[in-house]
């Protein structure tokens, strides 16, 4: 698996800003990304690395089920997703992409 295909997209959320920097307003360093469902945490961090040229510290990954839709008598599923939440190492340099958003 190629690791455009591991990594789909970033969060952009306000929960999301919130974990890239602490209470003073120092970078943390913490991302999050909607990944492929199949990815392990292995090739979280490959991909991550090798796509930003960033070293990765931890990865985190929490697996969400579609919620169920209605619209009068049909009804049907969202999509199941996947995040990650990714912790540079302290020595790493920032993903420019965010640091382009705060």
């Amino acid at each position: 698996m190629l690791a455009e295909d591991i990594i789909l997209k970033p969060v952009l959320t306000e929960k999301a800003y919130s974990g890239m920097t602490d209470k003073n307003g120092t970078p943390t360093k913490k991302y999050v990304f909607i990944v492929a469902k199949d990815a392990n945490k292995t090739q979280i961090k490959e991909a991550v690395e090798k796509l930003f040229g960033v070293k990765v510290e931890s990865v985190n990954t929490v697996s969400r089920k579609g919620k169920l839709k209605r619209m009068g008598r049909n009804e049907g599923y969202t999509p199941a997703t996947k995040k990650a939440f990714v912790q540079l190492k302290a020595d790493s340099k920032a993903i420019e992409f965010f640091a382009s958003l705060s």
